[in-house]
């Protein structure tokens, strides 16, 4: 049977040891009849937020004291107050997000205002059940653990700010990606058409605009057809993270509410700001809206832009083709968007059906002997007299590095600066052919700026509104996470689940092999390669353990492991 267990705060040895001790003893006068410990209070309003902020539900039956407790946790007790998991039968795991009542003790609640907008009247249920969760794997035996579950989205009957007292912000991160400007338009619009709240800025730049830019007051008036354009209108930047500072202009300013649309490091960041305002006892609740147009991003079923992407990148790749048809020996070479994972290169070759060959981060490749690259594009021409290559711009940097020296320079948000794998291997290409005395005729395109560039298409402007509207439904409840559609439903994610790891392609799952297929290109794997995909495969897609985590919970992760948000179909 679960039950609760406080942990005291970081430096208070005495009492910790004390509490160890009657632990220990099975009683103490703070235990009652299940086993629970209960913090004494006293009134004093510093202890207050420990008290709710360190309650994490787990196994006793895994815990038999305190100290065992503590030895097991992989982060400090500081990290683990920010984790919330709860067991229920048969093997369910809920890993939960944190809630204003988890540090403001008596936080207060307010009837929900959608139940009076005219929109909703015919909605058969307006609220979410609070129980309600979403299945992080869906594919399971008869035997199966009930497995790891996410908090659903979505408006809820109470919420903890009266629109009149709301004063949100919204900022964009890092690169561009389509569908920016549908998010930012449809944040502002859901929070003044359904929640009634007239307060909304604009933080222009990425997080330096915090502290180095006066906000931009917006309204649904002056967004009414961004979505329309390509990029951001309130303007971005990698880097100018300040924890400290941010928090500080969000306190001075008032702001209780903070939407932040971003990528894995932007969502470090809001992770980051929520510590900070939960340390200060703030009443401001964070929701991250992620956005990559790599589809790296951990558990979610894909980001918002990522239809866009693959749909522009079609449009290079008949380029390419079309080049490659119309010369002798032609070959078109087509480089698309993808650092450590080749999504979008992928699903364009299956989209397009003329690429002969796709190279990606995920998939290994060399370049001479047999059934090197170069010898399957000699063999391809002579089939076909043409022949198309994608590549994606994380793919096949480690060969480049063998020929060129490579600095290990970081652009502004830590990324590595990538050598320029189209460009390597179009002269690759073009000296094999030369010493072969062999006609050909080669045509490079980087269309990567200006597939990002674009505005989202239909599917990608309906995805975005979904997940702004399920952002202020959970930030209005009182909420801080990450929204993201897992298995088809909408979810608010923990922030350490999503910045944790990074999905990935994975080229022992059927997908991959429908591309090979396509292709009929080979798969330039060895067995050793494909050992060590697997054994990739296996530890990128095992979510982190939870810092304060037992036996079951622990095991329902593991089994949940298999469960790739952009996993086999």
């Amino acid at each position: 049977m679960a039950s609760h267990i406080i942990l005291p705060p970081d430096g208070d040895d005495d009492e910790q040891q004390r509490r160890e001790d009657e632990e220990n003893d099975g009683g103490g006068s703070g235990s009652g009849g299940d086993g629970e410990q209960q913090q004494q209070g006293g009134g004093n309003a510093k202890a207050a937020v420990p008290f709710s902020a360190m309650c994490v539900r787990i196994s006793r039956d895994s815990y038999p004291n305190l100290r065992a407790l503590r030895n097991a946790s992989h982060a400090s007790l500081t990290d683990a107050a920010y984790v919330k998991i709860s067991e229920g039968d048969f093997g369910y795991v809920l890993d939960d997000v944190p809630h204003l009542a988890d540090y403001i003790p008596d936080v207060p609640t307010y009837p929900n205002p959608l139940q009076d907008h005219p929109a909703y009247s015919t909605v058969k249920q307006y609220f979410v059940d609070e129980d309600d969760t979403v299945p992080q794997k869906v594919v399971v035996q008869k035997n199966s653990r009930r497995g790891v579950h996410f908090r659903r989205a979505g408006p809820r009957q109470r919420v903890n700010f009266e629109s009149d007292e709301v004063k949100a912000c919204i900022v964009s991160c890092g690169g561009l990606c389509p569908g920016l400007n549908t998010v930012i338009r449809e944040l502002v619009c859901g929070l003044a058409h359904m929640y009634n709240v007239n307060n909304i800025f604009g933080i222009q730049n990425g997080y330096k605009g915090f502290y180095s830019s006066n906000y931009v007051a917006i309204t649904p008036k002056t967004v009414n057809d961004i979505h329309k354009r390509g990029g951001t209108v309130l303007g971005t930047s990698r880097g100018g993270h300040d924890t400290k500072k941010i928090v500080d202009n969000i306190q001075d300013r008032g702001i209780n509410q903070v939407y932040i649309i971003g990528g894995d490091g932007t969502q470090k960041g809001a992770y980051e700001i929520y510590k900070e305002i939960r340390k200060r006892g703030l009443k401001v609740a964070v929701a991250g809206v992620p956005k990559t147009i790599d589809n790296d991003i951990a558990i979610i079923d894909k980001s918002f832009g990522f239809d866009s992407a693959v749909e522009e990148a079609q449009r290079a790749i008949n380029s390419a083709h079309v080049e490659a048809c119309s010369a002798e020996n032609g070959i078109g070479l087509v480089k698309l968007m993808g650092r450590y994972s080749g999504f979008i290169a992928m699903y364009a070759t299956l989209a397009s059906r003329d690429v002969d060959c796709c190279l990606i981060p995920e998939s290994p490749f060399y370049m001479d002997g047999e059934g090197g690259l170069l010898q399957y594009v000699e063999r391809r021409l002579k089939e076909n007299k043409h022949m198309v290559i994608v590549v994606a711009e994380g793919a096949g940097q480690d060969i480049i590095a063998k020929s060129i020296p490579a600095s290990d320079q970081l652009d502004a948000s830590g990324n590595k600066l990538l050598l320029d794998i189209g460009l390597w291997l179009t002269h690759k290409i073009k000296d094999h052919f030369k010493s072969k005395k062999m006609e050909m005729t080669i045509k490079y395109i980087d269309p990567t700026y200006m597939i990002r560039a674009i505005p989202s298409n239909a599917a990608d402007n309906v995805y975005c509104t979904l997940l702004a509207h399920s952002a202020i439904h959970g930030a209005m409840a009182g909420y801080s996470f990450t929204v993201g559609m897992v298995n088809g439903r909408h979810a608010y994610i923990p922030f350490y689940r999503v910045t944790s790891t990074r999905n990935k392609v994975k080229i022992t799952d059927r997908m991959w092999a429908r591309l090979l297929s396509s292709t009929n290109q080979p798969s330039f794997l060895r067995q050793k390669d494909i050992d060590e995909a697997r054994e990739a495969d296996r530890l990128t897609n095992k979510p982190p353990l939870p810092p304060v985590a037992n036996q079951n919970v622990a095991k329902a992760f593991d089994q949940s492991a298999s469960a790739s948000s952009n996993g086999e179909i």
